[in-house]
């Protein structure tokens, strides 16, 4: 990988390049699941959260003794694995995709990690699965379609456990958010923050 972050940090790396070149000599050498995860993610165009955010959603997660997390938008998994490594052996994380294929992918990764019995991957809308799920998470990370940002925040806080964790993925939206550049989903997300 090099100093390469890929598209997952295209942001960060336009933001703190240096500062992300040095994080990434201090974070844990990647196992071979993560360095494939990476290969899959950037030969196929997929973006994903990238190292530097995986371990910071692993040691979050970890910090707080997460036993629940749930993804609203979960891809192949990437993200998932993180906090599936960082829950106990009871732990589960909850994966919503609306492709099926992005669901195999994930589950052939966990499988391959040792970690299916953590994931739980459900395959349709993000926030009507939510809806259909009892019970807090300790953890809940949202990377679905930018529209649905303020609508799927009002109905996910609530389910977030006291001391948890709300996350939401891509929020300068590659500097989109500062620019007004007049798109529904640049639109959303400067209504969410």
């Amino acid at each position: 990988m090099g100093d390469s972050f890929g598209m997952a940090d295209k942001a960060e790396t336009l933001l703190f390049g240096d500062v992300n070149r040095y994080l990434a000599g201090l974070i844990p050498a990647r196992d071979d699941i993560i360095a494939r995860m990476e290969e899959y993610g950037s030969s196929s165009g997929f973006p994903y959260i990238g190292p530097l955010v995986g371990e910071l959603l692993f040691l979050l997660t970890r910090a707080i003794g997460a036993r629940r997390v749930l993804e609203l938008g979960s891809g192949f998994g990437f993200s998932a694995i993180h906090f599936a490594r960082a829950l106990p052996d009871d732990g589960k994380v909850i994966c919503t995709d609306g492709d099926s294929a992005n669901a195999e992918k994930a589950k052939q990764f966990f499988e391959e990690a040792g970690l299916s019995a953590k994931l739980d991957f459900r395959v349709g809308d993000a926030v009507s699965i939510l809806e259909k799920l009892d019970g807090e998470f300790y953890v809940i990370l949202m990377d679905i379609d930018k529209e649905e940002y303020p609508s799927a925040l009002r109905k996910a806080w609530p389910r977030v456990t006291k001391g948890g964790l709300f996350i939401a993925d891509n929020l300068l939206w590659d500097g989109r958010v500062m620019n007004n550049d007049g798109a529904a989903s640049t639109k959303a997300i400067q209504e969410f923050t």
